[in-house]
């Protein structure tokens, strides 16, 4: 059901341990997945208790009023209270402030999870039998081809990036490109997480209500009033045999300019922090992250809450990054709206869960893709524009940064 803030339904919730269940994925609906795991740790969410839909410029603030509101009139169950059992909701929200997509809080009618070698059932207004895994539909393949951002008119953007980042504008510009494609009838999208969560087992598999991925970047975790979060700006590809790829970790720690673009999406979180946490803590140095595809540069900042922030609260908070805007904010914000000919809709907005607590996990939804009622997948990946980057650069960076959703689709 979807409600309106200001109707909220009385929820009841009731947590218990089980035997492992094995692997998540096969458990979910395969035309409408709910999921969020990492290193096969996470929760699996199966039905529709309750939908929350938010639009607007306070579409998060609004979440987490209205989450509030939703526990103030729950009863909840919860004998083990970790992180993901109890009431949780799944999320995502829009990039855009102005977007036509609609952000949303889902809680699932079943949540199943697995947390440090502990599985539970999560059963929300209903009393259905543990979910059974399904056998996965027939396999499909499909094409990701240039949307409406090509490859010349992308080069064209960051050409016009440059030129406004010279005259002073600017500082830093994330712009992306789309690819689009159609699935067949009846696609089993279960195939696609499978694939992101097997090939990329460190980043945040998670699939909301038609929106899938498998990001490299935590946005912002709260657990047990502390707070953390990963921060992941400059890129280079993996080199193709041991000595290749150890120089290109090289290159990329030694990059001025991945360093400027990193340190600008750094210093926007320690802003965005500051407010809600007196103990903020980071490395001097980023370091740099393997993926399967590509390096990047990485750094963690953890601090412990001392205002009460929910990690609704702090995605408010900290949305958009520089990471995937750009500095300054709002001069970036202008010029991603004039240059990309596209509504970014939820891509590189939040994505993750809320707890009744307050305590969550959310990532940056970045290596994703939408897929419509229709079967239309439309795939998303940008770059950080700064003072030293190079157009034809910037395209190969996009067409790594695609290659987990492509490979995943195809």
């Amino acid at each position: 059901m979807s409600t309106p803030a200001g109707s909220i339904a009385h929820l009841a919730v009731e947590t218990a341990v089980i035997d492992d269940i094995g692997p998540l994925i096969p458990l979910l609906d395969p035309r409408d997945p709910l999921l969020f795991i990492r290193r096969g740790q996470g929760i699996a969410g199966i039905g529709e208790a309750l939908r929350l839909e938010f639009t607007g410029p306070t579409r998060m603030t609004d979440a987490a009023a209205a989450w509030r509101e939703l526990l103030a009139a729950a009863s909840i169950v919860d004998p083990l209270g970790i992180p993901g059992t109890g009431l949780v909701a799944l999320g995502s929200f829009a990039f855009s402030e102005h977007s036509a997509a609609t952000s949303v809080l889902i809680v699932p009618s079943v949540i199943v999870g697995r947390r440090n070698g502990v599985s539970w059932i999560t059963r929300v207004n209903t009393d259905a039998p543990r979910p059974q895994p399904r056998a996965f539909g027939a396999e499909y393949r499909i094409s990701l081809l240039p949307g409406s951002m090509t490859a010349d008119s992308f080069l064209a953007a960051v050409d016009t990036a440059l030129e406004r980042i010279h005259a002073g504008d600017v500082r830093k510009v994330v712009l992306a490109r789309d690819l689009v494609g159609h699935l067949p009838e009846g696609a089993d999208l279960r195939l696609v997480l499978a694939s992101l969560s097997l090939g990329y087992p460190d980043c945040f598999t998670f699939a909301v209500n038609g929106f899938i991925g498998s990001s490299p970047e935590t946005l912002v975790r709260v657990d047990a009033g502390t707070v953390s979060a990963r921060v992941l700006a400059g890129t280079i590809s993996r080199g193709a045999d041991a000595q290749a790829d150890h120089d290109a970790a090289v290159s990329l720690a030694t990059s001025t300019k991945d360093l400027d673009e990193h340190q600008y999406a750094l210093t926007s979180v320690l802003t965005a922090l500051a407010p809600h946490s007196s103990t903020l803590a980071t490395s001097d140095q980023p370091f740099t992250l393997k993926l399967p595809n590509l390096w990047h540069l990485a750094s963690d900042v953890a601090g412990t809450l001392s205002d009460g922030s929910t990690s609704l609260d702090l995605i408010a908070a900290l949305h958009p990054t520089a990471a995937v805007a750009g500095a300054p904010t709002q001069a970036a914000l202008d010029l991603i709206h004039e240059l990309e000919p596209f509504d970014r809709g939820r891509y590189a907005g939040p994505v993750g869960w809320v707890g009744a607590n307050g305590d969550g996990e959310w990532a940056v939804a970045l290596r994703s893709a939408h897929v419509s009622a229709t079967g239309r997948v439309t795939a998303y990946a940008g770059g950080g524009i700064v003072d030293g980057s190079v157009a034809a650069r910037e395209l190969a960076e996009t067409k790594m940064k695609f290659r987990p959703i492509v490979e995943a689709f195809n």
